[in-house]
């Protein structure tokens, strides 16, 4: 057989770890998955068919191999609060005016500076799909650039460049807050109706590692006349859309319309198995049932939630009512794709007072899987044949891996992005050990020159 074959020490495949995997990658998939002594196809029942001997020299990997991961909710520009919107009390809407300085600032090329940096952070981290909420399209003014697509564009060289893939999920944003018009530097992320925005948005072409999904920043800034023109522009691809991660949201909504936001975006057709409700915090029970029912993906960002103090969603009645969970990083107050599968559990042991709501193999599945799927790669997340060849190692002899099983409870309870030792997306190896200096450096000129 032809391509490069890799030895995995151990990995997880099927929903297992197992010992001496070995894997073969071609045009940036997996060809073949062997498992143990005695192999098999992955997907395939054949325990007769033996290991073919191969050559000594294929290259081993040390370690625990798991499927590339997938940060469903991203604002790149968002990095570049990190360690300042921390210093001061307040809630979501004073952090809010800060994240609308930055907002302000950011040009096509300082956007591409600054996204870039942040992608090869995720890269690191072993996130090899990434969701990017777009909804910084034009200049401070609000006039278009020349380009009427210049920034989303800017991210989609920056995820290239950075060896990541991104479902570039271009939003509609047209209102400050139910019918009123935007205000400050809210004219930047308008097209002035929702007919102009899907003109917009319909020149943005996909290629084999981006895609051109939709959203609707939420139902304070989409009014629910135009709900219908965002799904009718996003037929067939992600739409995703912030949900109720204030309780203020949902009061307005309330007297607005007469309806949860969940409720409105169901009697408009939102809802359904290609659609994310990003955050789902604040979720009455009618609401859990629209989500679950519709098999609507519900994606948390737990490490911004508690780092916004919006409160813990009920991220289990969910996945019990129907919908598949997913996570994200949000504002990146924190990138690290264990720590957000972690604190999933721990928040639910948290408000419930009891433990053990999530099993390792379903977080890790959330954050692999399912993830991918809710972004439109839906041959991504698996370590199986035909899939895209994507690997991320972590390294089990570490300080915090070492004598905790090497197995998914050690992925999910003990490792960090910290840990990852090598990415391999699209069968390329992107990052290796070592490399994590460069990007440091990297995002200390990107955000020093955007606040000077």
């Amino acid at each position: 057989m032809t391509g490069t074959t890799y030895r995995l020490e151990r990995a997880w495949v099927g929903g297992a770890v197992h010992d001496d995997v070995l894997v073969t990658v071609e045009g940036g998939r997996f060809t073949e998955v062997l498992v143990g002594r005695v192999g098999h196809l992955s997907g395939v029942a054949t325990p007769d068919k033996r290991r073919d001997p191969r050559p000594a020299g294929d290259p081993a990997i040390p370690g625990l191999t798991l499927p590339g991961f997938a940060n469903c909710h991203s604002h790149a520009f968002h990095r570049a609060l990190r360690g300042r919107t921390q210093r001061e009390r307040g809630t979501f809407w004073t952090w809010r005016e800060q994240m609308y300085a930055v907002a302000a600032r950011l040009t096509p090329d300082s956007y591409f500076n600054l996204a870039k940096a942040t992608y090869r952070e995720m890269v690191a981290a072993g996130i090899t799909s990434v969701g990017e909420f777009h909804y910084l399209h034009h200049q401070p003014d609000g006039t278009p650039y020349d380009e009427p697509n210049a920034m989303g564009l800017a991210l989609v060289e920056a995820a290239r460049e950075a060896g990541i893939r991104i479902a570039l999920l271009d939003t509609c944003y047209l209102s400050s807050g139910f019918g009123e018009p935007v205000q400050g530097v809210q004219v930047r992320y308008s097209d002035g109706d929702a007919d102009a925005w899907a003109a917009r948005v319909d020149k943005l072409q996909p290629d084999d590692t981006t895609v051109i999904g939709a959203a609707i920043h939420s139902v304070r800034a989409v009014a629910d006349e135009d709900l219908a023109t965002v799904v009718a522009a996003a037929q067939g691809r992600p739409l995703h859309v912030h949900l109720s991660e204030q309780t203020a949201e949902n009061d307005a909504c309330i007297a607005a319309y007469g309806a949860t936001p969940t409720q409105l975006l169901a009697d408009h057709g939102v809802l359904g198995p290609l659609t994310t409700a990003v955050h789902a915090t604040h979720l009455m029970p009618d609401d859990l049932a629209h989500l679950g029912g519709t098999g609507t993906h519900a994606c948390f960002c737990p490490t911004t939630e508690r780092d916004l103090g919006d409160g813990v969603g009920p991220s289990r009645h969910l996945f019990h009512a129907g919908s598949p969970i997913t996570l994200g990083s949000d504002s990146h107050a924190v990138i690290d794709p264990f720590e957000e599968m972690r604190a999933l559990e721990m928040d639910e042991r948290l408000a419930s007072r009891t433990r053990g709501h999530w099993t390792a193999g379903e977080l890790l599945d959330a954050a692999t899987r399912a993830g991918h799927r809710s972004l439109g790669f839906a041959d991504a997340g698996e370590i199986a044949v035909g899939q895209r060849a994507d690997l991320v190692t972590v390294d089990t002899a570490g300080p915090r891996t070492a004598g905790t099983g090497a197995d998914e409870n050690s992925a999910v309870f003990a490792a960090t992005a910290a840990d990852v030792t090598q990415v391999m997306v699209d069968g390329r190896v992107v990052f290796e050990q070592g490399g994590r200096g460069d990007i440091g450096r990297d995002l200390a000129t990107a955000i020093e020159r955007l606040w000077t």
